[in-house]
């Protein structure tokens, strides 16, 4: 039996307090299920910010999409997942990653290191938290025990394989580092790609108790009655797919509300998909997918 929809909102800037609240009161008007910052310089500060999503708002979760494991120290980040649990009312998802803009860290003054020593450090990070929040005499004591809800994200075996060892939520993003363009430009995988990463978490999880829940970010919501031109015209931007492998991406939405609630069930029954997230500049174009998909 398919798992039901659930559908994230990535909220990228805050303008003001104010605006910042009403925007998460929209998010939840709409029937987003979770809202979600992602952690970059020149964004918002993700935990303060979920504080304020929470106080705003009754029902959504919030969470991480997701915090870059390499700017914190674990002790340091269980007093932040502590806390930010403990005021949000147990409403946390925390969401890890090892971070991909080398620039950030520069700026943070922090080392980079190789693709496995961060790797390194998320999982060490994850077995601390483990080992921190678990703890029945660790103060601040968070509102979910043992932990919030973990979710790990990225493509690589070493990735899948600790997100099938630990996560509650695996999150596939569906993009990688474009040859040859500046750090942090992505480009988006094939259906056959994303199949594949999906296949090998599978494998690494196959002997988990509780199956996990499957996250997709999506990276475009296009609205349009001519599906085939949209993506001919999203393909001549360089993204790394042509026009018929966007039409297929699952990382892509392109069509009427309609035929986009059609594809997100394909792709859960094909993938896994259950959750879904959008960036928060869709958020308004997305909403009628919802409407069509809301607790089915």
């Amino acid at each position: 039996m398919s798992r039901p929809f659930r559908f994230g909102l990535n909220m990228l800037t805050i303008d003001s307090g104010p605006t910042w609240r009403e925007k998460c009161r929209r998010g939840e008007e709409l029937g987003y299920d979770v809202l979600l910052v992602p952690d970059h310089l020149g964004r918002p500060a993700p935990f303060p910010a979920l504080v304020a999503a929470a106080d705003a708002t009754e029902r959504p979760r919030v969470g991480t999409f997701v915090l870059n494991a390499g700017f914190f120290s674990p002790a340091l980040l269980a007093r932040e997942v502590a806390t930010t649990d403990a005021l949000t009312g147990g409403r946390l998802e925390l969401g890890l990653g090892t971070g991909y803009v080398r620039a950030e860290h520069d700026d943070a003054g922090l080392p980079w290191g190789s693709p496995g020593e961060r790797v390194d450090h998320l999982t060490r990070t994850v077995e601390e938290l483990d080992r921190l929040l678990g703890d029945p005499g660790y103060a601040p004591k968070a509102a979910q025990q043992p932990r919030p809800p973990l979710l790990i994200g990225g493509n690589g075996p070493r990735m899948l394989r600790l997100a099938a060892k630990h996560a509650q939520i695996a999150a596939f993003s569906g993009g990688r580092q474009a040859p040859g363009k500046p750090e942090g430009t992505l480009e988006l995988l094939t259906a056959e790609q994303v199949a594949a990463s999906v296949a090998r978490y599978q494998e690494f999880a196959a002997g988990r108790t509780e199956p996990a829940e499957l996250n997709i970010l999506v990276q475009q919501v296009l609205v349009t009655d001519d599906r085939r031109a949209a993506a001919r015209e999203f393909a001549a931007h360089g993204v790394g797919l042509d026009e018929d492998q966007v039409l297929e991406a699952p990382t892509l939405l392109i069509g009427t509300p309609e035929q986009m609630a059609d594809q997100l069930r394909e792709r859960r029954e094909r993938y896994g998909f259950s959750y879904i997230t959008v960036l928060d500049p869709f958020m308004e174009a997305f909403a009628p997918v919802i409407a069509v998909l809301q607790g089915s």
